[in-house]
Protein backbone atom coordinates (compact mmCIF):
# COMPACT_ATOMS: atom_id res chain seq x y z
CA UNK A 1 0.00 0.00 0.00
CA UNK A 2 1.36 3.39 -0.99
CA UNK A 3 0.03 6.66 0.36
CA UNK A 4 0.61 10.05 -1.24
CA UNK A 5 -0.31 13.12 0.78
CA UNK A 6 -0.72 16.55 -0.76
CA UNK A 7 -2.30 19.93 -0.16
CA UNK A 8 -0.03 21.42 2.45
CA UNK A 9 1.16 25.00 2.31
CA UNK A 10 1.27 28.36 4.02
CA UNK A 11 -1.95 29.84 5.37
CA UNK A 12 -2.81 32.68 7.71
CA UNK A 13 -4.33 32.06 11.10
CA UNK A 14 -8.08 31.70 10.81
CA UNK A 15 -7.84 30.33 7.30
CA UNK A 16 -8.60 26.93 5.82
CA UNK A 17 -6.74 24.23 3.96
CA UNK A 18 -7.67 20.83 2.57
CA UNK A 19 -5.26 17.92 2.54
CA UNK A 20 -5.61 14.85 0.33
CA UNK A 21 -4.16 11.39 0.66
CA UNK A 22 -4.35 9.06 -2.31
CA UNK A 23 -3.92 5.35 -1.66
CA UNK A 24 -2.69 2.86 -4.22
CA UNK A 25 -1.86 -0.81 -4.18
CA UNK A 26 -3.82 -3.34 -2.24
CA UNK A 27 -6.44 -1.16 -0.63
CA UNK A 28 -10.13 -1.58 -0.11
CA UNK A 29 -12.86 -0.28 2.11
CA UNK A 30 -11.75 -2.38 5.08
CA UNK A 31 -8.82 -0.05 5.51
CA UNK A 32 -9.04 2.54 8.24
CA UNK A 33 -7.49 5.81 7.14
CA UNK A 34 -6.10 8.46 9.43
CA UNK A 35 -4.16 11.68 9.71
CA UNK A 36 -1.41 12.34 12.21
CA UNK A 37 0.80 15.37 12.56
CA UNK A 38 4.20 16.11 13.99
CA UNK A 39 5.52 19.53 14.91
CA UNK A 40 9.27 20.15 15.34
CA UNK A 41 10.50 18.74 18.62
CA UNK A 42 7.18 17.13 19.43
CA UNK A 43 5.80 13.62 19.28
CA UNK A 44 3.48 12.48 16.54
CA UNK A 45 -0.09 13.46 17.37
CA UNK A 46 -3.34 11.82 16.34
CA UNK A 47 -5.55 14.17 14.29
CA UNK A 48 -8.45 12.17 12.82
CA UNK A 49 -9.45 8.76 11.56
CA UNK A 50 -12.25 7.34 9.44
CA UNK A 51 -13.70 3.94 8.63
CA UNK A 52 -16.32 3.10 6.05
CA UNK A 53 -19.14 0.97 7.45
CA UNK A 54 -20.96 0.39 4.20
CA UNK A 55 -23.43 2.46 2.21
CA UNK A 56 -23.23 6.08 3.29
CA UNK A 57 -22.13 5.25 6.84
CA UNK A 58 -18.76 6.35 8.09
CA UNK A 59 -17.31 6.33 11.57
CA UNK A 60 -14.91 9.11 12.49
CA UNK A 61 -12.94 10.23 15.50
CA UNK A 62 -10.91 13.37 16.13
CA UNK A 63 -8.12 14.50 18.37
CA UNK A 64 -9.08 16.88 21.15
CA UNK A 65 -7.18 19.81 19.69
CA UNK A 66 -8.89 19.67 16.29
CA UNK A 67 -12.39 18.47 17.07
CA UNK A 68 -14.96 20.94 15.76
CA UNK A 69 -12.48 22.57 13.37
CA UNK A 70 -11.27 19.70 11.18
CA UNK A 71 -13.34 17.30 9.11
CA UNK A 72 -12.11 13.97 7.73
CA UNK A 73 -13.81 12.32 4.77
CA UNK A 74 -13.06 9.67 2.19
CA UNK A 75 -14.00 8.82 -1.35
CA UNK A 76 -13.77 5.07 -1.71
CA UNK A 77 -14.16 5.25 -5.49
CA UNK A 78 -10.95 7.29 -5.64
CA UNK A 79 -9.17 5.58 -2.73
CA UNK A 80 -8.63 9.03 -1.30
CA UNK A 81 -9.05 10.49 2.17
CA UNK A 82 -9.36 14.20 2.81
CA UNK A 83 -8.77 16.46 5.79
CA UNK A 84 -10.58 19.77 5.69
CA UNK A 85 -8.93 22.11 8.18
CA UNK A 86 -10.77 25.24 9.26
CA UNK A 87 -10.02 28.01 11.75
CA UNK A 88 -6.35 27.17 11.62
CA UNK A 89 -4.04 28.56 14.28
CA UNK A 90 -0.27 28.63 14.65
CA UNK A 91 -0.39 25.56 16.88
CA UNK A 92 -1.60 23.57 13.85
CA UNK A 93 1.75 24.05 12.13
CA UNK A 94 3.22 20.61 11.54
CA UNK A 95 3.99 17.94 8.99
CA UNK A 96 0.78 16.04 8.37
CA UNK A 97 1.01 12.34 7.61
CA UNK A 98 -1.71 10.06 6.35
CA UNK A 99 -1.78 6.48 7.53
CA UNK A 100 -3.71 3.29 6.85
CA UNK A 101 -4.32 -0.07 8.43
CA UNK A 102 -6.54 -2.97 7.49
CA UNK A 103 -8.89 -3.34 10.41
CA UNK A 104 -12.31 -4.73 11.21
CA UNK A 105 -12.04 -4.11 14.93
CA UNK A 106 -14.94 -2.46 16.67
CA UNK A 107 -12.92 0.50 17.93
CA UNK A 108 -10.98 2.84 15.66
CA UNK A 109 -7.21 2.77 16.12
CA UNK A 110 -5.94 6.03 17.57
CA UNK A 111 -2.26 5.29 18.22
CA UNK A 112 0.32 5.72 15.49
CA UNK A 113 1.76 2.31 16.35
CA UNK A 114 -1.49 0.70 15.22
CA UNK A 115 -1.06 1.84 11.63
CA UNK A 116 0.95 -0.16 9.11
CA UNK A 117 1.24 2.19 6.16
CA UNK A 118 2.39 5.80 6.06
CA UNK A 119 2.62 8.58 3.51
CA UNK A 120 5.59 10.90 3.22
CA UNK A 121 3.90 13.86 4.88
CA UNK A 122 2.90 17.32 3.76
CA UNK A 123 3.91 20.51 5.57
CA UNK A 124 1.27 22.89 6.88
CA UNK A 125 2.48 26.26 8.11
CA UNK A 126 0.09 28.67 9.79
CA UNK A 127 1.27 32.24 10.16
CA UNK A 128 0.00 34.68 12.78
Amino acid sequence: VQLQASGGGLVQAGGSLRLSCAASGRTDSTYVMAWFRQAPGEEREFVATIRWNGGLTYVTQYGDRVRGRFDISRDNSKNTVYLQMNKLNVEDTAVYHCAAVESTKKFLPLASTEYDYWGQGTLVTVSS
